[in-house]
């Protein structure tokens, strides 16, 4: 019979190096992860593979290691900054007799501490739920044998159908909800539509700046803090701009390297709020050394949400961190393709305001330009 051990927080970190660069920037990254969902990182143990061990993700004489750091530093919890499977799981956990964590299980652990909304909640609990579906056979194959005997003889259904047909009414329930939450979205949003007014999402890596960017701009006062996932939750509001009158700009869940497939179905409904949106501005930490890696991860995500072929500026915060000064950069054709600024000394911001104020009158004019193109050929 195997019983999970008890998790506690004080944590091995474990980065395997399978040729993939910026290890450090991937450590870093994970020990922001670990302390966001309240562990203590005690000691980081890294290796090099070629590929992961089939048994132990990190081959038995690394497991060895991992676990004499835990035992030396008096560590209850190991993460691994690697999604691994749940046979891989079982077997590290019987081997280190310390609960072990992937990277997903602590992306989704830090999502429950900041769901605040009740859409926001549903969402994460699907998402729990759908990642938990995967580890039922092997994390608790001993809920699978039923007690033989006289009066110990169950009705039929092992311990494991019972808990997997419950998990699965209860997702069924979950998405029934989020699909209603979803319909209401979209109709707020086509009586938006029906206004003829541009929307505009900020998209961006977690903790580049967007929900200070958004608070900058619209004044709205929405939670910001340096840690990861601060948002969950989209908020949009209306921003005027002079004569361009008025957009909405709408601030998003931050995206991240790796981010787990089960965050991304269970969050469709608050990233349609991107996929529908007239322009995308990609805020970029531009102090950060790993900030073309991010660029690439976030780009990675909108294509598998079906936004990568959004109209895109790129908006470079926190330069106040750097050397840089305010500027717009253009492209080989002459397009905006770069606004640099800090949302939190507010340099370059009327520089973004002016950019998004021309965006808003090449908008107005195509829809001017189709609307009697239409009553011509009436």
């Amino acid at each position: 019979m195997f019983e999970r051990p008890a998790a506690g927080n004080r944590a091995v970190l474990v980065q395997v190096d399978f040729g993939q660069g910026s290890i450090e920037e991937r450590l870093a990254e994970v020990a922001l992860l670990a302390s966001s969902a309240g562990a203590s990182v005690v000691a980081v143990v890294q290796g090099r593979r070629q590929a992961p061990d089939p048994a132990f993700y990190v081959g038995k004489g690394k497991a060895d290691e991992v676990g004499l750091a835990a035992q030396v530093n008096g560590a209850d919890l190991i993460i691994f900054n690697h999604d691994i499977t749940a046979a891989q799981q079982r077997n590290l956990e019987r081997k280190l007799n310390c609960r072990v964590v992937d990277r997903s299980a602590l992306i989704l652990d830090i999502f429950a501490l900041r769901a605040k909304s009740h859409e926001g909640k549903l969402q994460v609990e699907l998402a729990q739920l759908q990642h938990l579906s995967t580890r039922l056979v092997r994390g608790w194959t001993h809920l699978e044998r039923q007690k033989g005997g006289i009066g110990l003889r169950g009705p039929g259904e092992k311990q494991l159908e019972t808990d997997r047909r419950l998990l699965g009414e209860r997702v069924k329930m979950l998405k029934g909800r989020l699909a209603a939450l979803e319909r209401q979205r979209a109709v707020r949003r086509r009586a938006r539509e029906r206004r003829d007014v541009l929307s505009v999402s900020l998209v961006g890596y977690t903790n580049a700046g967007k929900s200070t960017l958004f608070n900058a701009l619209t004044k709205a006062g929405a939670y910001a803090a340096d840690q990861l996932f601060a948002t969950l939750d989209t908020t949009s509001r209306r921003l005027f701009l002079g004569d361009a009158g008025n957009i909405v700009l709408s601030d998003t869940v931050g995206f991240i390297r790796d981010l787990p497939h089960a965050l991304v179905a269970a969050f469709h409904a608050t990233l349609e709020e991107t996929v529908s949106a007239d322009l995308l501005l990609h805020v970029v930490d531009s102090s950060s050394a790993d900030r073309e890696g991010q660029i690439a991860a976030v780009n990675g995500v909108l294509e598998e949400i079906g936004a990568g072929m959004l109209p895109q500026i790129q908006v470079w915060n926190k330069i106040d961190a750097g050397m840089a000064s305010a500027e717009v950069q253009l492209d080989a054709c002459g397009n905006i393709s770069r606004v640099l600024l800090s949302a939190r000394s507010g340099e370059g911001l009327g520089l973004l305001r002016q950019v998004l104020a021309d965006v808003a009158h090449k908008h107005k004019a195509s829809l001017a330009a189709i609307s009697e193109s239409r009553e011509e050929s009436y």
